[in-house]
């Protein structure tokens, strides 16, 4: 088990779950939940990050095609209003 790689996803989930907060001006009660996933399948890029807010007027959930460590808050941003207008 690679230490300091653990602690490098700790500290850019942490960021990456207060981007999302401020993004959807989540309470106290909302649930964020940041992991990073590995796909071995044909076409799917090799790691790709998952937000997923857990609130009591629905759950979402957004894949960002990128590294937890790599990923910006630009790109939170970008990503999560894109995803937005695509449902609303």
């Amino acid at each position: 088990m690679d230490l300091f790689e653990r602690k490098n996803n700790s500290q850019a989930s942490s960021r990456i779950k207060e981007w999302a907060r401020a993004v959807f001006a989540a309470d106290e009660d909302t649930t964020i939940m940041v992991s990073e996933l590995t796909c071995t399948e044909p076409g799917c890029p090799p790691l790709e990050t998952v937000i997923a807010i857990l609130a009591s007027n629905g759950n979402r959930q957004y894949k960002i095609h990128s590294a937890m460590a790599d990923v910006t808050e630009e790109q939170v941003l970008r990503f999560v209003h894109e995803q937005r207008d695509h449902v609303e």
